[in-house]
Formats: C-alpha cells, sequence, structure tokens
C-alpha cells in the first residue's frame, strides 16, 4: 500500500462503493488493497471500516483499467455522503428544497453545482426518487431501521386493503413517507403524516411536492406526546413503529383518552403505537401496524391483546419471513385490525385469519398456502396467555393427527415388546441376607487399586472387578439406607458402600442381569415419554375431530 497522501477534497468512499463503482464484488477490492502497493492508502473512517478519497480510487482504477465511468448521479451520492456523513436526511431534504424551487439553501457548493446541472439535463422527480433509493439501500446495507426497509413496504402494501378514491390514509411515524407514499400511492389520496425528525419530515413532504402528491401533508413532532392531528379519523392507518423503545412517555400519558384497550406497560411501546393508531381509525376503518414477534406473547401485553380479540378488532396477524426487516433477520408480524361499525364496540368477528409465512423467502410470494393460513375462533386465544403469533396455532391445525397417533402407537408396541425381552430370566437366590457375610466396602476396593472415580460413579480399576456388578449393588436399597441418617436425610457416600465378594465370573452373571435391568428402566423412561405425546395427539386429536372413536 502506497504512503502517498490521499485528497481530502473531494468525497470519500467505502470499500463497497469502490466495488460498485468497479463493476466487481467487494472481496476483489479487498483484494486489491493487499495485492497492489499502489492502492490509494485511506483517507479516513475507522480501521475497520477504511474510507477512500474518490478522485485518487477513480484514478487508480484508470490506470489499472478496472474502472467505468462514473455516472453523474453517483457523483452527486459521494459528494452528498463526503459533505453529510451520517445526516444524509439533511443533504436529501435540501437537495429536495433545491429542486422544489426554495429560494434559500445551505448545499455545500460542490453539491449545488451537481444538483443544478442534473436537474437542466433531467426531471427532479427521477433525481430526487433516484437518491431515495440510494438512501433506502445503504439503510439496507448498514443494518439501519432508519426508515422502512423495501421488503416491509412491499409486505404491507399486499396485504392493505383496497381504498375507495379520496380515502384518507395516516401515518404517525411516517420517517421520510416511504410507507405512506407506497400504500397510498394513488395520486387522488388524502395522505396525512407525523414525523419526530424534524428533517425526515421535511423530506417527506418535499417529496410528495415533486411528485405532484397535493393531498400528502407531512408534520415534525412526537405523535404520542404532541399529537399534531388530534381530530384526524382516517379509513386507513399504516404505521412502522420504532421498536423496543421503554421512553414512549407513559408516565406522562397515563390517563389519556386513547388507551381505550388498556394503559401500555414501559415495556410495551409498541401498543401505545397501535392504540394511538387505533384512535384515528374510522368506523369500519382499518390499520396495519408492523410489530416484533415478541409483542404477540409478552406477559406485559397480555390484558391488551385479550381486549384486542374480545371485541373482535384484531382481523388478521401474519407473519412475515425472517429477513423482512432491515435491521436483523428476526421475524416480524403485521397485525391488521379494524375498528367495530357500531358504537357498542361490538363486531360479528368471530375468528382471527392466522398467517405463518416463517418458512418462506423474504423476496418470494407473499400469497400463502393452504398449509400457511387458518382462523381461529376467538375463544381458543382468549386463554392464560393470549399468545396472537401465527405459528402456535397452525401447527396444531395442519399436524396428521391420524398419521401421527399411528406412528406413536406402533413405536410404544415395538418398544414394549422390546423391552420385555430386556427383563432377565431370575431364578430363587439363597433368600434375603444370603450374601451378607462376606462383603467388601468400596473404600477397601479403592485402596487396591480395584476402583477409580472417573465420573459420578466408580468404575472397575481391574480386571478381577465387573463395573455392572458394582454399580448395580451400589444402587441397592441395602446401600441405600446405609447412605441415610437417623433424621431422613440422604447422601449418599459409595467409600462407605459394601458389596458381596465373587469370583469374576459370578460377577459378570450377576453384573449382565443389572445391565438388563438399567436398560429396562432407561427403555421405560422413554416409553412414558411416548405415552406422554401419544396422549396428547390423542385428546388434542378428538377434540378438534381430527380423531373420532371407532364404532
Amino acid at each position: 500500500m502506497t504512503d502517498n497522501a490521499a485528497s481530502s477534497d473531494g468525497p470519500l468512499v467505502t470499500g463497497a462503493e469502490i466495488a460498485r463503482l468497479a463493476g466487481v464484488t467487494r472481496a476483489a477490492v479487498s483484494n486489491w488493497r493487499r495485492r497492489h502497493e499502489d492502492f490509494p492508502a485511506p483517507a479516513g473512517g475507522a480501521a475497520n471500516s477504511p474510507l477512500y478519497a474518490l478522485a485518487d480510487v477513480q484514478e487508480w482504477l484508470d490506470r489499472q483499467r478496472k474502472g467505468q465511468e462514473v455516472a453523474p448521479e453517483v457523483e452527486l451520492w459521494q459528494a452528498m455522503r463526503a459533505a453529510y456523513g451520517e445526516q444524509m436526511v439533511v443533504g436529501l431534504a435540501e437537495v429536495a428544497a433545491v429542486l422544489a424551487g426554495e429560494p434559500e439553501s445551505s448545499l455545500p457548493d460542490d453539491v449545488a453545482t451537481r444538483v443544478q446541472g442534473l436537474a437542466q439535463s433531467g426531471a427532479p422527480v427521477d433525481l430526487v426518487s433516484g437518491l431515495t433509493e440510494r438512501f433506502m439501500d445503504s439503510a439496507r446495507r448498514a443494518g439501519s431501521d432508519q426508515v422502512t426497509g423495501e421488503r416491509v413496504v412491499r409486505a404491507v402494501c399486499h396485504f392493505a386493503p383496497e381504498l375507495p378514491a379520496g380515502a384518507t390514509v395516516f401515518d404517525p411515524a411516517c420517517g421520510i413517507g416511504v410507507l405512506l407514499l407506497s400504500v397510498a400511492a394513488e395520486a387522488g389520496m388524502r395522505c396525512r403524516g407525523q414525523e419526530v425528525e424534524a428533517d425526515s419530515a421535511r423530506f417527506a413532504q418535499l417529496r410528495a411536492d415533486l411528485l405532484g402528491r397535493s393531498g400528502v401533508r407531512i408534520v415534525a413532532g412526537d405523535s404520542l406526546r404532541a399529537d399534531e392531528w388530534p381530530d384526524l379519523k382516517a379509513d386507513l392507518v399504516v404505521c412502522d413503529p420504532p421498536a423496543g423503545v421503554t421512553e414512549w412517555g407513559r408516565e406522562e400519558l397515563l390517563l389519556d383518552s386513547r388507551w381505550e384497550l388498556g394503559t401500555p406497560s414501559k415495556a410495551e411501546g409498541e401498543l401505545a403505537w397501535l392504540q394511538h393508531a387505533y384512535a384515528h381509525t374510522l368506523p369500519g376503518g382499518q390499520v396495519l401496524m408492523v410489530m416484533p414477534a415478541s409483542v404477540a406473547y409478552r406477559k406485559a401485553g397480555r390484558r391488551i391483546r385479550a381486549e384486542l380479540v374480545r371485541r373482535g378488532i384484531v382481523r388478521q396477524v401474519v407473519a412475515l419471513p425472517p429477513g423482512t426487516a432491515t435491521s436483523h433477520a428476526l421475524p416480524v408480524h403485521l397485525w391488521c385490525l379494524r375498528r367495530p361499525e357500531n358504537a357498542a364496540g361490538a363486531d360479528t368477528n368471530h375468528t382471527v385469519c392466522m398467517v405463518d409465512l416463517t418458512g418462506n423467502s423474504p423476496d418470494g410470494s407473499l400469497e400463502p398456502r393452504p398449509d400457511q393460513i387458518a382462523d381461529v375462533p376467538l375463544i381458543e386465544l382468549l386463554d392464560d396467555t393470549v399468545d396472537l403469533t401465527p405459528g402456535s396455532h397452525l401447527r396444531s391445525r395442519h399436524r396428521d393427527y391420524p398419521g401421527e397417533y399411528a406412528a406413536l402407537r406402533k413405536e410404544i408396541e415395538d418398544r414394549i415388546r422390546r423391552l420385555a425381552a430386556l427383563l432377565p430370566e431370575l431364578a430363587p437366590g439363597g433368600g434375603p441376607g444370603s450374601l451378607d457375610g462376606a462383603t467388601t466396602s468400596v473404600a477397601e476396593l479403592a485402596r487396591a487399586g480395584l476402583v477409580a472415580y472417573d465420573g459420578p460413579e466408580p468404575v472397575s480399576a481391574s480386571e478381577q472387578l465387573d463395573t455392572d456388578y458394582l454399580q448395580g449393588f451400589l444402587r441397592s436399597s441395602v446401600n441405600t439406607r446405609r447412605s441415610t441418617s437417623a433424621s431422613g436425610t440422604y447422601r449418599f457416600d459409595s467409600r462407605g458402600s459394601r458389596i458381596p465378594r465373587m469370583g469374576i465370573e459370578e460377577q459378570r452373571r450377576y453384573g449382565s442381569a443389572f445391565r438388563a435391568l438399567s436398560a429396562f428402566e432407561e427403555g421405560m423412561r422413554e416409553v412414558d415419554e411416548l405415552t406422554r405425546q401419544l396422549a396428547e395427539v390423542a385428546r388434542d386429536g378428538l377434540a378438534t375431530g381430527a380423531l373420532a372413536p371407532e364404532e
């Protein structure tokens, strides 16, 4: 690697961005860094994520004939990255303001020149849309939840209801407006949004203006603490709320009228957002909430989930494929709610549609197969946990009860036959106490080097002693009684135990019997577990109608 000073005047790029510029993989860029001494030195960043001067990289690529012409849009993005760094939303809003014709702008000269040149050669809406896509892609690659990912947007749009012309759509945590403007794609829709980050809200509004969406109004502010749309009632509310936030304002909102289903705990901020969204729906209006999977079963939210079920509000829960969310590989859920038509709050809905897509690819089909969907009666959900996890309910409905019952029954029958064959043939002995005379303690055997303590139980260390014979007598009730004190306290001490003195052949005969008994006990424990499983399958199968008694 060269020691020459890198240019610090122009934009900086990452290794991944160099790969895109050159049309190669990131691994190829890593190889270039190791193999070529004249590869540009880092001009910034950390040791594990260095940044390089774009001008130096382009010069090196040209010398090596590995480069390709950099598009003006790419140069603009790199210039913005150099100017704004982690505050890219600020830069996006400033660029959108210039494209929208706002007179005041604080764009750096390099960025402003590039924006003006691109605006003259193409439509401003195409430029801002391209920058938005690059921002979403960079957030996805960084594992950031700063913006709703395209996979989540695709899923919400897929399950969103058809809306009438002129319908109102609301997003109380709209970010840069991606989800809101995608769900309400028709130009005639009346869109309302709120976002706590002022720059994101500004960019969302400017982007909507550039798209010609005159019915869009997005404001800045904290939706839970300072609702800017208190009187708004929407046909559809969509929301991808911040997850895992405990400081959402519970203490100051304890008596808020929005908590008609119950006051959320501090740890259940997602259920506060859900009730805020529900409070903004018209009678018959719907809510689509992106939720962490844990909200479906956490103990703290049981009461609110029970009210959602009891009142027939929750209509569908969709477990989306792992990898749908940008910031992690865990599955997320989509909760679909509907406000009852009548004022009393009752509804004719008697089931919740459960959809489990966790076995699908995040880029695959969102249309569930018959075995991935089930209508679950409300009464089945109203138990001690009120678990709304789709997989928990689909497994019981799509089980092959007849096949499982037949297989378990055959397995138990086969095991019992094999177990019967394990039982040793035992003849009458010399009577109780006949072996008490000639005995020796395990401590004596240990001192003689015949016993070793390599594990929880002593084992033979000599060909003069059989391990099964030793351990069989140690487990007998005679030695167990020796280990029980007068107060009834049990403390097994094998060193004080005594075993009969026998020749090795006689020991092996006894050891074989003890070994068979141990195998029989272990087999019976396995049969006991199989018996429990069979009884559960039989009861559930009879209760659900999947099984029936023979006439």
